[in-house]
């Protein structure tokens, strides 16, 4: 069949709330959600489409449509993320993709425009996305930001016993301290999403309820400054996340973790930042693994640098950046600093270029690693003295996000 044809008779429109059993069904098949899935999270019949719902009603989704027929889409999910302490409007893409039989007609890469376009609107200067395949999101701008990182620690190999002056309660995960926590860790490290009530309920949303137990450290002052979300099956301890505000919260919840010793053969955990653990145990020989896990883009280069907290300030460059899919992103992009130390942008050639396509500039001024890495590998394109001026102002914590939509 001719493929213009095919993509002539399509129209392209927002996706509806009277649109949801479409919605639903084409995420689960092309994400391959089967029943026993569902099961397994604890849904019953017709809970997916319920629990969905509200992603619907929040978000911006687009598609295109057969007739009646729903056939490619993608989600627009309105999130707030911690940038080096800075709070940015967050665009979350979720929710994409299209059946296989209309495929290679361009769907895809006209939805992503448009979703660009939109989140510019919405003042969403960069967005996140949990990639199913990393080398088609780079080739539309996105780059690799954060790490997943799994351990695996025998229960001979768990620490000893610290005294910390604290103790440690569990806790529904709805508490209001384990909230508390949360929120005062990703407004502390950079690259946390600030959780909303939906955030929330979307974090836990493939988890079943006998997986939900929440441990909170408490200081001397009782004060919640630690935070554990665990479940022990079948002789393993699993650590589905661990935040900690200080080293104290730290040795509490290990001190809480090896109490269950005689439960346990094997500490199973996650790391959402590029933190090994097992520079920090005594016996030091245990599995880890590491793997991509999300890929950030700036939406808006001139508005996502206005509003970068440099960490110094500097003799003025410019960036001369290339974006695949946002013309307006394509350009020289002056950085200098005012008398009050505040940041300029111009589209001026201010002093050395540094020139970069988008995917590294997100990943530069989002440290995924440092600018003397990008310059290393050929990222970037600068002098020694710029490289040096960028590896000064850029902050150098490596982002935290422990989240998935």
């Amino acid at each position: 069949m001719d493929e213009n044809k095919v993509k002539n008779r399509l129209e392209l429109r927002s996706v509806e709330m009277k649109d949801l059993d479409q919605f639903n069904e084409l995420l689960r098949y092309v994400f391959q959600v089967t029943n026993r899935d569902l099961q397994r999270s604890g849904y019953k019949e017709g809970e997916l489409a319920r629990s969905k719902m509200p992603v619907l009603r929040e978000s911006e989704v687009f598609g295109w449509f057969d007739g009646d027929k729903l056939v490619s889409q993608l989600s627009i999910y309105p999130r707030r993320v911690n940038v080096h302490g800075k709070i940015y409007e967050m665009a979350g893409l979720t929710g994409v993709g299209t059946y296989p039989e209309y495929a290679n007609l361009g769907l895809m890469s006209d939805l992503i425009k448009i979703a660009l376009i939109k989140m510019r609107e919405s003042n969403q200067w960069i967005s996140y996305l949990y990639p199913y395949s990393i080398p088609f999101y780079r080739k539309k701008g996105w780059e690799i930001i954060s790490e997943h990182m799994t351990f695996n620690i025998k229960d001979t190999q768990l620490p000893k016993h610290v005294d910390a002056p604290g103790f440690v309660e569990r806790l529904d995960v709805d508490n209001p301290d384990v909230i508390r926590v949360y929120d005062s860790f990703s407004r502390k490290n950079h690259g946390a999403m600030i959780r909303s009530e939906a955030a929330w309920e979307e974090y836990w949303r493939w988890e079943n309820e006998e997986e939900r137990t929440a441990a909170v450290y408490y200081d001397a002052k009782d004060e919640p400054t630690g935070l554990l979300f665990y479940w022990v099956a079948d002789d393993i301890f699993h650590v589905k996340e661990m935040i900690y505000l200080n080293q104290e919260a730290r040795h509490g919840l290990w001190n809480f973790i090896s109490a269950h010793y005689s439960m346990v053969n094997v500490v199973q955990g996650n790391i959402y930042s590029n933190d090994p653990i097992a520079f920090l145990l005594e016996d030091s020989q245990i599995t880890e693994t590491i793997e991509p896990y999300y890929m950030a883009r700036i939406v808006d280069v001139q508005k996502f640098l206005e509003n970068y907290p440099f960490d110094d300030t500097s003799k003025p460059f410019h960036f001369i950046v290339e974006d695949p899919i946002a013309e307006w992103n394509n350009g020289i992009f002056g950085i200098l600093w005012n008398d009050d130390g505040n940041v300029q942008i111009s589209n001026d050639k201010i002093g050395k270029p540094v020139k970069l396509n988008i995917q590294t500039l997100t990943a530069l001024l989002m440290s995924y690693r440092n600018p003397s890495y990008f310059d290393e590998i050929e990222r970037l394109e600068t002098d020694a003295e710029t490289l040096k001026i960028l590896n000064q102002i850029i902050p150098d914590q490596q982002p935290y996000f422990s989240d998935y939509f």
